[in-house]
């Protein structure tokens, strides 16, 4: 790696967002390294590092070595899960772990993928996970901490999902009911949303940023 580029560290590298992230990424001639923290071994490309781990607790500062900037692009679903102590393992023990070993390997910006209405105080279990999340990332007091809030991710999902792909056929077609109070919930392409993350990593503003779905619209390359 030539010692001008950067090394980023991504996680969620197959699902909807972090498959797109991973393409931006391995494309940017900002870094000249990326590892991906993988359960299983992805088909190799030029700069991609690979980081196969059976069960993400298992995680190790290794991995995180000299990179400058982390991605956790991590999610499921209580269905796919299976219970909320698993959801809750992956949406929130990952990425809490991920944000320390970031900070002890001197990375100096870590982005997460949250959603829409994250809330430690919310009634609903989801919103409520990724609220307690964020808050712990924040708390780790990383250089600087990029959060991006989407709503309804549109996009080709390897796992599929009934709710989410009903939802997704019906929100193009109903796209003019998603205005006035209500543009804050329009459906985003999470290409769109992986294009938004690889910029917030270019910038350097220590603290704290959160996006909301209304900017990541704006934000986009296409909007």
């Amino acid at each position: 790696m030539e010692p001008n580029l950067k090394k980023a560290v991504l996680l969620g590298a197959t699902g909807l967002v972090g498959a797109q992230l991973l393409d931006k990424l391995l494309a940017s001639p900002a870094y000249g390294e990326v590892t991906a923290i993988v359960r299983r071994p992805l088909p190799e490309r030029a700069k991609l590092k690979q980081v196969v781990l059976a069960d993400f607790a298992a995680m190790s500062g290794a991995a995180f070595a000299g990179a400058e900037d982390v991605f956790c692009a991590l999610g499921t679903t209580i269905k796919q899960a299976g219970s909320q102590a698993r959801f809750r393992e992956v949406d929130y023990d990952y990425p809490v772990a991920a944000a320390r070993l970031a900070k002890a390997a001197g990375a100096r910006r870590y982005v997460l993928v949250s959603s829409m209405g994250a809330d430690p105080a919310s009634k609903i279990f989801y919103s409520r996970v990724k609220g307690e999340t964020e808050a712990a990332v924040r708390a780790l007091q990383l250089p600087m901490t990029s959060i991006v809030r989407p709503s309804l991710l549109l996009g080709d999902r390897r796992q599929f999902r009934f709710g989410e792909r009903v939802a997704a056929l019906l929100s193009r077609p109903l796209a003019f009911v998603f205005r006035g109070s209500l543009v804050k919930y329009r459906p985003i392409e999470a290409r769109d949303v992986a294009a938004v993350m690889l910029r917030a990593a270019q910038m350097y503003s220590p603290g704290t940023h959160i996006y909301e779905n209304d900017q990541l619209h704006k934000m986009a390359p296409n909007s």
